[in-house]
């Protein structure tokens, strides 16, 4: 059975309105959380002012190790010049309610962003955009964290596991992580 969540106006249940009681309706949004945290693709949510308002679990991997995006106070940080100059042209065309497809790379970490504006009207300003990042290579899906979660790994040395699967030297792991 096929069930889609509309706004306001209950789930339709093999294509019949079924209603939604109080609780449930507060769930929804719970529930669509959830659905989002298990896309292998990083999805944030944010204003126009860039303002983080939801991130996934893939997306806040990638603000946690700070390669290419970064998170300052709640506020989506683009960390390379070059980058952020694309993001805040795609960021002004999705206030204009129009997508935009971008490229982020820095050191061989390469990946592309999809700016979607959401409630799009006619005339109206975008205030809430969507940024759907590429899938990120194996060594740092989704199955990768899992892994390091389910042998209780820490942040720390789940991120040493990326770097070793990147066929980096210790040496270099060193000098990535800051510590040499």
């Amino acid at each position: 059975m096929t069930m889609y969540a509309l706004q306001q106006t209950g789930l339709l249940e093999g294509g019949r309105q079924a209603s939604l009681g109080e609780a449930e309706l507060e769930a929804t949004p719970t529930l669509l959380a959830l659905l989002v945290d298990e896309l292998a693709h990083g999805v944030l949510l944010v204003t126009a002012q860039c303002r983080i308002l939801h991130a996934n679990q893939t997306a806040r991997r990638e603000l946690e190790h700070a390669v290419v995006l970064g998170a300052d106070h709640g506020e989506l940080k683009v960390l390379m010049p070059a980058d952020a100059k694309a993001f805040q042209h795609a960021m002004a065309k999705a206030v204009a309610g129009k997508r935009s497809l971008i490229k982020l790379a820095t050191d061989g970490v390469d990946f592309t962003m999809a700016v979607v504006p959401l409630q799009r009207q006619p005339g109206v300003p975008c205030e809430r955009m969507a940024l759907v990042l590429s899938r990120l290579g194996v060594s740092e899906s989704g199955v990768f964290g899992a892994f390091a979660r389910s042998h209780g790994l820490t942040q720390t040395e789940e991120q040493v596991l990326v770097f070793l699967c990147r066929c980096l030297s210790t040496p270099e792991i060193a000098v990535q992580m800051k510590v040499a």
